[in-house]
């Protein structure tokens, strides 16, 4: 079974980053999309609205499932099994943090990490702009999914 793990703070879960799940779905048997703990960053909303949120998105795919983590991505993905990490990319900046953390992660535990270049009409996005957004007022949901009911 090809286990792959969508790791982020998903604050906010963004239009881009619903593209790189349904894009990546059919290459995996199973994603899981993990909302970690990142001290690094101030949160816009508490990570039991985030969990919620992407729930109530995916409550309909039986091949995708939501939890928290915390600690290295790496070690969550061998507690869960999962051999693979998917990592979307915005662009060249994007590719130069995260390569040496996808070597890294394969070198000390055998994890590959699997980029998924966003669609060009989704790349100017970010959940850092979109929190800036909301921070002074503005409407997210042109950057954000609609969440079903």
């Amino acid at each position: 079974m090809k286990r792959a793990i969508f790791p982020g703070s998903f604050d906010p879960f963004t239009r881009g980053h619903l593209s790189i799940v349904m894009r990546a779905l059919p290459l995996f048997d199973h994603i899981l999309i993990a909302v970690g703990h990142n001290r690094d960053k101030t949160p816009m909303n508490p990570i039991d609205q985030r969990l919620k949120i992407l729930e109530q998105l995916f409550k309909n795919e039986s091949k995708i499932s939501i939890t928290q983590y915390s600690g290295l991505t790496m070690d969550f993905c061998k507690k869960q099994q999962a051999q693979f990490i998917v990592r979307g990319l915005r662009n060249a900046q994007d590719f130069n943090y995260e390569q040496p953390i996808a070597q890294t992660n394969l070198a000390l535990g055998g994890i590959e990490t699997i980029f998924i270049s966003s669609e060009p009409q989704l790349s100017h996005m970010s959940s850092t702009i979109a929190r800036d957004i909301a921070k002074h007022g503005g409407d997210l949901r042109p950057f954000t999914p609609e969440i079903p009911q």
